[in-house]
């Protein structure tokens, strides 16, 4: 099938009790890893171009190697997405560009020029047959550009939301709960420490998302900064060579939880990069005469769709939703 919107995955979503992975993706074996697993899962699958994924890799470069995947898994729905547009114009370029949804970020604006903003790409995005993200808070943390310090996040204003969705007529809403972006989610401050001395965040703010969906009935919630920091690869690269103490993400308990609310897509990011770099780092340090990069290639797209493989069927649900 060809590349398709967000619509009707995030109605059978929502109805389900699942949510849709939305993976980042910047080469061709992180799009291959994420694909062939939902392939095999039989999963519906969004896959995420951020800004600076477009400055790496070139827009043409990868929608091409989303088209590919297209091509060789006909049988699953994909949609290919704007991760964290930051203004009308990459939106615009994006949408003219053969992406079938995007994201329009103006969560940093005062509330009124976010809803301008956003109102303006959803206007072209749907005369061009394209489903839009808006996005109501800040996550603290760091993603491609997107920056913003612990003490400056603010979680999504339930009162606010009806309003902002009514005005701007986008098709799902970002919010914030307590996710954040990056690898080093929270401060040590944040966390407390287990029996086991492992550091654990605070929870979600569930209270917000559920008061967001009462006022927002059926209608789809996405969180981003949801990945979980697998501990394991954050052992596996810190063993070969790595420094990267005090690594958190969010639990998956609390991520399946949110997936059987009203959380339709879950943003997973830093997961797939911590399971390349980790595998190449093990590679090089068991292999120091090798330099094909086939040969360390292979097996980090490899662990890469097992931790996809993962996601699908015991944090999102969505396994056999195709």
């Amino acid at each position: 099938m060809p590349l398709v919107t967000s619509t009707e995955m995030f109605k059978k979503a929502y109805d389900g009790g699942y949510a849709i992975g939305a993976f980042n993706v910047n080469n061709m074996e992180i799009v291959q890893g994420i694909t062939e697993a939902c392939r095999e899962e039989k999963a519906p699958v969004i896959l995420q171009v951020s800004k600076g994924a477009r400055a790496y890799a070139n827009h043409t470069y990868l929608v091409k190697l989303v088209e590919a995947a297209v091509i060789e898994c006909p049988e699953i729905p994909i949609v290919l997405h704007l991760d964290h547009g930051p203004d009308f114009e990459t939106c615009k370029s994006c949408i003219d560009g053969g992406f079938t949804s995007v994201m329009i970020d103006a969560s940093s604006k005062p509330f009124a020029e976010n809803i301008e903003i956003t109102r303006k790409v959803v206007e072209y995005a749907h005369d061009h047959g394209v489903v839009v993200e808006a996005e109501l808070g800040t996550l603290a943390g760091i993603e491609d550009e997107v920056k913003v310090e612990h003490g400056a996040a603010s979680y999504t204003r339930p009162e606010e939301v009806e309003e902002f969705v009514s005005k701007t007529g986008c098709d799902s809403l970002a919010i914030a709960i307590g996710t954040s972006h990056g690898a080093y989610k929270f401060t040590a401050a944040q966390c407390t420490r287990n029996e086991k001395g492992v550091l654990v965040p605070p929870p979600l703010r569930f209270d917000v998302l559920e008061e967001v969906s009462k006022r927002l009935p059926g209608f789809p919630i996405v969180l981003h900064g949801s990945s979980s920091v697998p501990q394991e690869y954050v052992k596996m690269i810190n063993s070969h060579g790595g420094k990267m103490p005090d690594a958190v993400g969010i639990p998956e308990e609390q991520l399946r939880h949110a997936a059987e609310l009203s959380v339709c897509k879950i943003n997973i990011d830093s997961d797939l990069r911590l399971a390349m770099t980790g595998t190449i780092r093990q590679f090089f340090d068991e292999h120091p005469d090798k330099f094909d990069p086939r040969e360390y290639l292979k097996p980090a797209r490899a662990n890469i769709k097992e931790l996809v493989r993962h996601k699908l069927v015991d944090v999102l649900g969505c396994a056999g939703k195709a």
